[in-house]
Formats: structure tokens, sequence, C-alpha cells
């Protein structure tokens, strides 16, 4: 037990180091030092957390192709996917700092007379649907854990977490839309679709496999 406990803080120290790394390179050596702090972080996070999501959801694909045991949960998936919710989290809480300093004008239209609709320009429409991916991911880091998996029992336990999928496609709709809002480079751009598809072709894979389609 002790061991397993000591291969699972070692697991999840790398995992964080590489999420402080890649945050890191992303803050100091890809964005231009003439942004803001809060604009940096904020897009240097997304795009980890972009990465770490990714790479969650990939993991029992590969386990299927490669023929190995996939159950329920492992510890692996857990962890990267619980680096991936408090990434996202960070994400969101300072990128509401970004653009605008009333938050409530990321989702409305503020008057000065007070709130006169809800946006639904693209810019709007990324932060609803960037609020919904970062709300079902504090679910997800919330239950994330053998307690909650022996309350919940493990069919509903699964199902809830199944919503990881709904999170992601709400992330790659606010990471595209936001392409867009902030006319990015084409490599930005591109890095968003080729995660984007790898993660779809992986599970598409995977379903096949699992199938016998494959």
């Amino acid at each position: 037990m002790a061991n397993h406990r000591g291969s699972r803080l070692l697991r999840l120290l790398l995992l964080t180091t590489i999420a402080a790394a890649g945050t890191g390179v992303g803050y100091f050596a890809l964005l231009p030092p003439v942004r803001s702090f809060s604009d940096r972080f904020t897009i240097s996070t997304a795009y980890m957390g972009l990465f770490f999501l990714a790479a969650a959801l990939i993991v029992g694909p590969l386990n299927v192709l490669s023929r190995v045991p996939n159950p329920l949960s492992t510890y692996l998936r857990r962890d990267i996917g619980i680096i991936a919710g408090i990434l996202a989290i960070g994400h969101t809480i300072i990128g509401l700092l970004v653009h605008l300093d009333d938050p409530v004008q990321y989702f409305f239209y503020r008057t000065p007379t007070g709130i006169d609709g809800v946006r639904f320009d693209a810019f709007g429409i990324a932060n609803h649907v960037g609020l919904i991916a970062t709300l079902i991911m504090l679910i997800l880091l919330c239950i994330s854990n053998n307690a909650s998996m022996r309350r919940l029992g493990p069919e509903w336990w699964k199902r809830i977490q199944r919503w990881n999928y709904v999170a992601a496609t709400a992330v790659i709709l606010h990471a595209l839309l936001y392409q867009v809002v902030e006319e990015r480079k084409v490599a930005f751009i591109a890095s968003v679709i080729i995660v984007a598809a790898g993660v779809m072709v992986l599970q598409l894979l995977g379903f096949w496999r699992r199938t016998g389609r494959l």
C-alpha cells in the first residue's frame, strides 16, 4: 500500500511538473511579452489544459487498441484528468480578468441601467460553452476519488464520468471560437485542430476494436 501511494505521489508530481513546465514555456517563450500577465497565463493554461484533457481521453482507447486491460478507472487516467481539471479552473478564474473589467459582460450585454440580454456573438458563445465545460470538469474533479466511486457505485460513477465527452466538445468549441475572436496565429489554430482530430480518431478506433469492427 505504501509503495502504491508513493508511486502515485511521484506520478502526480511528474504530471504537475509537466503541466507547470508547459505553462511556463507558453507564458515565457510562445506568447508576446507585451501581453498582460493574466492574458499570457490564461492562454498558456488553456492550451496545457487542452493537452491534458486530450491525454486523459486517449488512455482508454490506447489500452483497447493495445489489448491491455481497460478497467472502469485507472489512477493514471484519473490523475491526468485531475491536472486537466485544475488547469481548466485556473484558466477560467484568470480568464475572467483579461478582456473586460466586468465579468458579467462575458455572458451578458451591460447597459448603464443594468443587463440587456444574453450575449450570442462569438465572444459570448465562446464564454458560455467554456463555462459549461469548466462546471462539468469541476464536478468530475470532485468525484475523482475512491470514496465517490464507492458512494455512487461503479455504474453511476461511470455515467457521470462520461460527461467528460461533453466537456471536451465544449472545450474544443470554446477554443476554436477564441481563435476567431482573438485572430490567433495559424500555429495555435492548427494545434487545437490536430489535438481534437487525434482524440476523435483514437476514440473511434477504440470503439471499433471494442465492437469487433477492427
